[in-house]
């Protein structure tokens, strides 16, 4: 076993930091957003999850005051599209930063499908998406109480739309069958869940 400080890694044993690797791997925050003037946006976040059920609610966190919180802000409102195996070539042109205005859906070649109770439109293809209203935002802070300019916002959700075709016989959703894409360690590895396993929990 090793053991660091974060701010004195050993660069020639570990030359990249491996901090994204250890804590993987991490859903993708696949955000839709619209500006008041009516930009879209549409952004994937590997800093991204679940933080409650009751009620739902996601977060995502940017590194940076970018379009998407920004937006987010702005009307209040964003949708998380989940990214699956198929439009895994989509979701990574979504990344690529284009100036502001420009649409991401159309630069990947996504299409927009209607959300019912928030402006913001959603990936027509991704099997699932959540229609979100901002509760908080809050920028991160270190130890000392600095801000790092990591912006988080937190989103309870309001509308699901999930394609029934992912819906078993049990009433459950499957999950393998979704094939959903995370994040892992560097800068171009990803996972893809195809199999799942069972525990019981105890008591």
């Amino acid at each position: 076993m090793i053991f660091y400080e974060p701010h004195a890694r050993d660069t020639e044993l570990l030359p990249h930091d491996p901090f994204k690797a250890l804590i993987a791997p991490r859903p993708i925050g696949w955000v839709s957003t619209m500006g008041r003037d009516g930009s879209v946006n549409l952004a994937p976040y590997s800093f991204f999850n679940a933080v409650c059920d009751r009620p739902p609610m996601l977060m995502f966190s940017s590194s940076g005051m970018k379009d998407s919180p920004s937006f987010a802000l702005e009307t209040g409102e964003f949708v998380w599209n989940l990214p699956t195996f198929e439009l895994r070539e989509a979701m990574n042109a979504t990344s690529e930063v284009l100036p502001r205005g420009e649409s991401e859906f159309a630069h990947a070649g996504c299409e927009t499908a209607a959300s019912r109770l928030v402006a913001p439109p959603r990936v027509a293809d991704s099997p699932v998406a959540l229609e979100c209203r901002v509760t908080q935002s809050f920028e991160l802070v270190d130890v000392d109480g600095a801000g790092v300019d990591r912006h988080v916002v937190v989103g309870q959700v309001v509308g699901v739309w999930i394609d029934e075709s992912y819906i078993d016989l049990r009433g459950q959703v499957d999950t393998a069958k979704l094939e959903p894409i995370a994040r892992c360690g560097y800068t171009d590895e990803y996972a893809v869940v195809r199999e799942l396993f069972h525990m019981k929990r105890p008591g």
